[in-house]
């Protein structure tokens, strides 16, 4: 008999051990850490005991997840309302770089705005190269990643030489681009391309409704 056929019998008489339940304490197995001697009904007890640890410890992950969402979600809400109440373009671009930069805790912001009819003497409307006005048609979704994009990188002024990773966030009127919102950071980690979107896609909405808003 092979252990194979033991198990075709196990599997085609359930009711076995129902019928013999002092088998299942005569019958020994090692323990899975000490190696002592265990009754199967034991080592069955061990095995639920770690399922229920990976269950627990699943549940505790998604509750922190949901903890987390929840405090981005009441930023979120912040940024909203100060864009709502902002009365002109100087009181959006203070509420992007206030709330980003205090409350999201990015250390380095930039806003680059093209293609408007009103201009103004920041540096949010200094002019861009065509090349990265492609790149930004292009973006479907946020960049996520390295500090790569040599030009984007010089927005960040002092900083730019330290910054290991970034976020760019196109700024749309309907279809077409028209302008960028980058965050970046020293951390290689803090911005990466595997990192959910969601929340960035939403203040990407926010701030470029809030500009349009305000210089059409």
């Amino acid at each position: 008999m092979h252990a194979q056929d033991i198990i075709d019998f196990l599997n085609a008489h359930p009711e076995f051990f129902d019928e013999h339940p002092d088998l299942l304490n005569q019958l020994t197995v090692p323990h899975p850490t000490n190696g002592n001697t265990i009754s199967l009904t034991e080592r069955q007890v061990l095995t639920l005991r770690e399922k229920l640890a990976q269950v627990q410890g699943k549940l505790a992950e998604l509750v922190g997840f949901g903890e987390e969402n929840d405090v981005i979600a009441e930023k979120v809400h912040r940024l909203t309302l100060s864009l709502l109440l902002a009365e002109d373009f100087e009181a959006v671009n203070f509420a992007v770089y206030n709330h980003l930069q205090e409350d999201f805790s990015v250390p380095h912001v930039a806003l680059r705005i093209w293609n408007s009819i009103l201009k103004r003497p920041v540096p949010e409307f200094i002019e861009v190269s065509e090349e990265l006005r492609f790149f930004a048609a292009d973006l479907r979704q946020p960049y996520c990643g390295p500090a790569q994009h040599a030009e984007i990188v010089t927005w960040f002024g002092e900083a730019a030489p330290f910054l290991q990773s970034m976020s760019l966030i196109p700024l749309r009127r309907d279809a077409q681009v028209f302008g960028m919102l980058a965050l970046g950071s020293e951390d290689p980690q803090r911005f990466f391309p595997e990192m959910g979107t969601m929340y960035v896609e939403r203040i990407g909405d926010l701030v470029g409704a809030a500009v349009l808003k305000q210089i059409g």
